[in-house]
């Protein structure tokens, strides 16, 4: 069984972890909605104000695996917490532990921050994914309803 390595993103890594978005995209039925490019993930991550972070899973020196995530705040607690945007895990590294270990890596990143919580979306019909997490004690938030404004209805929004 071979040793899975979580360590930090580096430069390096924006084309890595671009293919796993886009493969995230296609496992999530959406393969055409990814319109990210390596120059603005690059800028999210290592540019002058850098919104997110993003740690990658190795198994035998070959990335299978990231977590992208960045702060949010809860203004209920008055504490920060972490977002995970994105996880991924390539098929072949699925059922190898991969995944939970990407999401401790995110959670013991959470504690040492002084975060109240660690928080992401699944899709509804992504049960696989909705029992791994039930399993590791994550709890559902059934009664929010994640709400979005994108192209006209912001820019609509925006003008007032």
């Amino acid at each position: 069984m071979s040793v899975i390595a979580i360590r930090p993103a580096t430069p390096a890594d924006v084309g890595t972890i671009l293919q796993f978005i886009r493969d995230l995209a296609e496992y999530e039925k959406s393969p055409n909605s990814v319109v990210a490019t390596e120059a603005n993930v690059h800028d999210a991550m290592f540019g002058e104000r850098p919104v997110i972070e993003s740690v990658i899973a190795e198994q035998d020196g070959k990335p299978v695996g990231f977590a992208l995530f960045f702060h949010n705040y809860s203004t209920w607690t008055g504490w920060r917490g972490i977002y995970l945007e994105d996880l991924y895990v390539a098929p072949e590294a699925r059922g190898s532990g991969t995944g939970k270990a990407l999401l401790s890596h995110v959670a013991k990143l959470a504690i040492e921050r002084g975060c109240a919580r660690f928080e992401w979306a699944v899709l509804d019909w992504n049960e696989p994914a909705i029992g791994f997490y039930k399993k590791l004690g994550a709890k559902p938030m059934d009664e929010w309803t994640v709400m979005r404004l994108t192209g006209d209805a912001l820019a609509k929004v925006a003008a007032g």
